[in-house]
């Protein structure tokens, strides 16, 4: 099960270096409901490759607005202690197989 963590938490992780997925969502949102268990199965099939976890925007507000994320889901990666990419919005499966390949 991906961990879910405060801002300051994924600040701590990404500024160790590595690369951390994080997938930016609220409770209140379909598409982030929708694309959870897509996330949770391929970070099972990723793993080793990356830290996942995922973020409340509603509760990590300034975080999610230093990020410029206004729109949910989307998904980040962090690589080395920066934004590498992210996919923002619902996406299929596959496409989101294939972001991950491609980052990761």
């Amino acid at each position: 099960m991906i961990k879910e963590i405060s801002g300051q938490e994924l600040d701590a992780l990404v500024e160790k270096g590595g690369k951390v997925v994080c997938d930016f969502w609220a409770s209140w949102c379909g598409p982030c409901r929708m694309l959870a268990p897509v996330v949770e199965k391929l970070s099972e099939e990723f793993e080793g490759r990356a830290e996942f976890v995922k973020v409340n925007v509603d509760e990590n507000g300034d975080l999610a607005a230093s990020l410029g994320i206004f729109s949910i889901p989307d998904i980040y990666v962090f690589a080395d202690g920066q934004v590498k990419t992210h996919s923002l919005g619902f996406v299929p499966e596959e496409q989101l197989r294939a972001f991950f390949k491609e980052n990761l």
